[in-house]
């Protein structure tokens, strides 16, 4: 049940903008932005993109990949899966913005030796499906024995936050901690920094991101109204790294970057990079050009996998976090460190050994084929009508609708086309007060104004009409102006078991 929220301005209906850009303090340390996620976005454009183009454009691709051995030494490592393994990282890299950059898009502060985001990337055996899936890089982490890159001094075992492995060890301690963690053998390891990430997004003609709410966050510039927006660079690096956006803070962000990531495979698979040669290759040695990866990752790689790839869609991507059993678990030394759910990780990860999809089966039609079949419309027809991104998801919201009019059986229709696209309708309409209402009312309790937006999204062209001490339900006064029920569906969609959402549920135009 949706919770009551403070009234705000009614959202503007949807329509595409341009990202405007905001002024704020400078960016503290401990926003850094989780890089790994991009990392994911730029590896999907290279693999994805190999098989298209061949070996003409991939030969020589490699050639500025630095080299690290990860797993050097390594023993006692878990048993091998099914499908391939990646183990993403994402380090700081500001060093290598330009002051301008640095200033527009709010990136002061000094580079570190660590890793914001860890993340791991499943690709299944039939290659049909990615599965990425984000390790807090505050989480709780046991090091095993090992020697200080920095210092050179020998360490025993002993508790850390998860991106401390990186700064006590490189690459090799951080493959070998999240092996121990999750029991997943890694098969390649790529780290990037996220200068390359603005100019590869560049390089792709940016990136369409949409958002049912007005984002604003000083410490980033973020400054985006309600409606679809195409991102530059260095806008799509404000759009990732914002959390102060609304109270969900870091969840916020991460719902944000599966979309971006999602926005991003179908800009790579559906916006022509990948059929265009010259395209391809510019974005390909634009993100390559600041990758380490290990040695074992190369051309013939890319290549091999873009070929199995090529009908690769965002409907092919899947998007998780580790179940989280307590953000805030203390640990003298150390502080607050995020702990897993043992139990569930556990069946995560076993997931991703046994090669299974994360996200939960679809069960049925979405709201924009159940609404076309209410109205007598062809399934197929209906899936190509996009349905518009809401805050609230209209399952929480309980419709009472009214005729306000003398048209024999108007509310039936608007209830059945509400609830087709999702709402929660009394299935009982009945007669307005009045039988002469021209415009259709949606009238709402204060408090429950975000859930009154939604149903105005709907239906573009209602009027909104606050009525104080009305209650959680949301009336609809049909009006003689009713032609249609516009689908919908939530911005931020039910994700199952391990928090999972798929790149066709949050990319722009579903």
């Amino acid at each position: 049940m949706p919770q009551p929220h403070r009234p705000t301005r009614p959202a503007r209906p949807p329509q595409p903008q341009r990202a405007r850009r905001g002024g704020g303090p400078a960016r503290h340390r401990a926003d850094r932005p989780r890089w790994g996620v991009r990392l994911a976005a730029g590896l999907a454009v290279a693999v994805l993109g190999s098989g298209a183009i061949g070996h003409a454009v991939m030969t020589g691709l490699d050639t500025g990949i630095e080299r690290v051995d990860p797993f050097k030494d390594m023993k006692n490592r878990p048993q091998a899966g099914h499908g391939l393994n990646f183990l993403l990282v994402g380090t700081d890299g500001r060093d290598k913005i330009t002051p301008q950059d640095k200033r527009e898009y709010r990136l002061g502060g000094a580079p570190c030796h660590c890793t914001d985001t860890v993340m791991l990337v499943h690709l299944s055996a039939n290659r049909q499906r990615a599965s990425v899936v984000s390790l807090p890089r505050d989480s709780y982490a046991e090091l095993p024995a090992h020697r200080d890159d920095s210092s050179g001094k020998q360490h025993g075992p002993h508790a850390v936050k998860l991106n401390a492995a990186y700064a006590e060890g490189g690459p090799q301690l951080t493959v070998r901690t999240v092996e121990n963690m999750t029991r997943v053998k890694i098969d390649h390891y790529l780290e990037v920094d996220f200068s390359s990430f603005m100019k590869t997004v560049d390089a792709m003609g940016g990136v369409e991101i949409c958002t049912a709410k007005a984002l604003h966050d000083q410490n980033t510039g973020l400054d985006l109204l309600p409606g679809t927006h195409r991102l530059s660079g260095g806008q799509a690096l404000q759009y990732v790294r914002s959390r102060h956006v609304d109270g969900a803070a870091d969840l916020g962000r991460m719902q944000r970057q599966q979309r971006f990531v999602a926005a991003l495979v179908k800009q790579a698979t559906g916006g022509g990079v990948l059929l265009n040669p010259v395209k391809f290759k510019e974005v390909s040695s634009t993100l390559l050009g600041s990758v380490r990866a290990d040695r074992g990752f190369g051309s013939e790689q890319m290549l091999a996998l873009g070929q199995a790839l090529r009908d690769f869609t965002p409907a092919s991507s899947e998007f998780a976090s580790v179940p989280i059993g307590n953000a805030s678990y203390p640990v003298k030394g150390i502080g607050s460190t995020v702990k897993w759910d043992e139990p569930k990780a556990a069946q995560l990860f076993e997931a991703l050994r046994q090669d299974r999809p994360l996200a939960p089966a679809a069960s049925g039609p979405g709201p924009g084929q159940v609404q076309a079949q209410e109205q007598g419309q062809p399934g197929r027809r209906a899936q190509q009508q996009p349905a518009v991104p809401v805050d609230v998801p209209p399952q929480q919201i309980r419709v009472q609708v009214e005729n306000g009019t003398r048209i024999d059986g108007l509310g039936g229709r608007v209830d059945t086309a509400l609830r087709a696209t999702g709402f929660d309708t009394t299935r009982a309409p009945v007669g307005g007060a009045s039988r002469d209402v021209k415009r259709t009312v949606i009238a709402y309790d204060p408090r429950w104004d975000r859930s009154a937006r939604t149903v105005s999204t709907a239906l573009p062209g209602s009027e909104l009409r606050a009525v104080a001490g009305q209650g959680r339900t949301v009336l609809v006064i049909a009006g003689a102006d009713y032609r249609k029920v516009v689908p919908v569906r939530p911005e931020d969609p039910y994700q199952g078991q391990f928090g999972v959402v798929t790149g066709d549920q949050v990319v722009c135009g579903r």
